[in-house]
């Protein structure tokens, strides 16, 4: 498999497509699965399970697992503050450099996993409140010099579960280590 296909198993995000109202549905649903999902992926991983990689040089699989519950955490925290706020600017981070911390790389997933569980847990019950006019509600990303309407930042982190899944699924089939 390519390195490109390795990093991209699904495909890369087509940010130039707009998510319509009629599409929220199935995208919080595959938000609202993604914990349950990858925990049964994971469940049964040893620790040198949980140290595979998906390629030469990418995250092992207890990086991806913690790198999405970091991530998915500030998406919900930027759902909240455009919800309250007009247009705020976020705060971005260093995925990588969290990616590298002590907690990242060697805590327990159930940590990581659990996180995901409440977090999406509040996160879809609080998309499953909002209508239409809060769909377009909108926050600027000061790194990507962009601002994101908040019912296309559902499409990218369905697809970014969708992403990362993958990721784990590639690694635990390759059994390839660090």
């Amino acid at each position: 498999m390519s390195d490109d296909k390795l990093r991209f198993p699904v495909g890369k995000y087509d940010n130039t497509q707009r998510i319509e109202m009629d599409q929220i549905d199935e995208l919080i649903e595959i938000i609202d699965d993604f914990p349950e999902t990858l925990t049964d992926l994971v469940i049964d991983l040893d620790e040198e399970d949980l140290e595979c990689t998906y390629r030469e040089e990418g995250w092992t699989v207890r990086q991806v697992i913690t790198h999405c519950a970091d991530s998915h955490m500030n998406a919900f925290m930027r759902f909240k503050l455009a919800l309250t706020e007009d247009n705020p600017t976020i705060k971005p981070y260093s995925q990588n450099g969290w990616a590298s911390l002590p907690d990242a790389d060697e805590a327990p997933v159930d940590l990581s996993l659990l996180m995901l569980e409440g977090v999406h847990g509040r996160w879809v019950w609080l998309m499953d409140s909002m209508d239409e006019e809060d769909w377009n509600k909108t926050y600027y990303h000061p790194e990507q010099d962009k601002t994101f309407r908040l019912i296309d930042v559902l499409g990218l982190y369905a697809w970014h579960c969708r992403h990362h899944l993958e990721h784990v699924r590639i690694a635990i089939e390759k059994g390839s280590t660090k």
